[in-house]
């Protein structure tokens, strides 16, 4: 699930959250707000049964991502229903 909350001066937190063992495993989102580098935004437990990680990107911003857990497994968000043209998840926030 991918959650966003407008932020002043014309920013916006963009909130990726999964199931806390689904996908098993220490997993990160990584996309274009990170360089799609592994390891730099690591969804961490949540008391409410989830995991999450959030990144602040300037409003209007279009954001692809996916996910990536330990081991190399890639896995896309399937709530999110739009696709870049690399066909990753991808929002406009």
């Amino acid at each position: 699930m991918v959650s966003t909350k407008a932020l002043p001066f014309a920013k916006v937190r963009v909130t990726f959250t999964l199931d806390r063992d689904t996908p098993p495993g220490s997993t990160s989102v990584v996309g274009c707000f990170n360089g799609w580098t592994p390891g730099a935004h690591v969804l961490r437990g949540r008391s409410n049964g989830k995991r999450s990680t959030s990144v602040v990107v300037p409003a209007g911003s279009s954001v692809s991502f996916r996910y990536l857990t330990e081991g190399g497994l890639w896995s896309d968000d399937p709530a999110v229903p739009g696709r870049d043209p690399d066909g990753n998840p991808h929002i406009t926030v």
